[in-house]
């Protein structure tokens, strides 16, 4: 059985913990556990039942009405809603409750639900990238529940992967950009996602990966047709000093763009010639839309 503290099910749920805490006083929906040490948690099936709660108050149901249901009708109603399509949030909720069940039929069948409705990259986007969020997997990772996670991103990762072999192959004599993690670095997901938009848009790819080690990096950079160096960076577990890491890149192949995205993009205060510093969602599509000119500075 796993433990949740009312912090880690606000953060998953989308209530705050003052309301969680109103609900279970004047609704008795809910009623939190008690540890030896007299603090107040929540098991799985907690979760599951306060994921469905705020699923229903995201979709509009008055909190007195939900309360009014059981645990049997309050599931069928789940079932039974349709999400509105303006909203992610039922989607994500629904996500998450099919994460903690490692239901994998009804964690891919919610995703193709949504890329039926909105499109693949919309789906990338507006659910899974805010759902890991939730569980603390892409922008910050912690271990609230370290098992779900590696269920959930293992099937979008397959789900990318697919979408990038439908692609049609670009034209081999234009110039290449090389994709990877540093070594330490091991979340794979947005490097597969902008590896698909690059793609999409025409570009050749040289994809090496999660935690590539220096020597293999400059193995791939003496090729002559590799024109961008794209490294994408968010937990850096390992402590690498990445202005020194990037000082190595810059000066090694003065000749080729190196760019940077991701958390730690944020930790970059020295500036090169060829760096190209990416610091926002609107600035990576910017790039991928539009090549990088050498030469341009990020700001300090």
């Amino acid at each position: 059985m796993q433990k949740f503290s009312i912090r880690d099910i606000e953060s998953m749920s989308g209530v705050k913990a003052h309301t969680l805490r109103i609900w279970e006083q004047r609704y008795d929906m809910f009623k939190a556990q008690r540890k030896l040490s007299q603090h107040r948690f929540y098991d799985n099936n907690d979760l599951k039942k306060l994921l469905r709660i705020s699923f229903l108050y995201h979709n509009g149901w008055k909190i007195s009405k939900i309360a009014g249901l059981s645990n049997e009708e309050m599931i069928d109603q789940v079932v039974k809603s349709k999400i509105k399509i303006d909203s992610f949030i039922p989607y994500i909720l629904k996500l998450l409750e099919a994460a903690v069940d490692f239901n994998e039929k009804a964690f891919k069948g919610l995703l193709y639900d949504v890329i039926n409705n909105v499109g693949f990259e919309t789906c990338i986007r507006e659910v899974c990238y805010p759902f890991l969020n939730r569980v603390g997997l892409l922008w910050m990772t912690n271990n609230i529940i370290p098992s779900q996670e590696h269920f959930s991103s293992s099937i979008i990762q397959h789900m990318i992967i697919a979408e990038i072999n439908l692609l049609p192959k670009p034209p081999r004599n234009d110039e290449a950009t090389v994709l990877f993690t540093p070594e330490g670095e091991y979340h794979e997901l947005p490097l597969l996602f902008i590896q698909y938009m690059l793609k999409k848009n025409g570009r050749n790819v040289i994809y090496l990966g999660k935690n590539v080690k220096w020597q293999n990096v400059l193995s791939v950079l003496q090729l002559q047709e590799v024109k961008d160096i794209y490294l994408h960076l968010i937990t850096n577990f390992t402590k690498l000093d990445i202005n020194e890491y990037l000082h190595q890149l810059c000066n090694s192949f003065p000749q080729k763009q190196i760019i940077i995205a991701g958390i730690v993009a944020k930790e970059v205060h020295k500036t090169w010639d060829n760096l190209l510093v990416l610091k926002t969602e609107s600035e990576i599509e910017n790039y991928i839309k539009k090549p990088s000119i050498r030469g341009e500075k990020h700001n300090a």
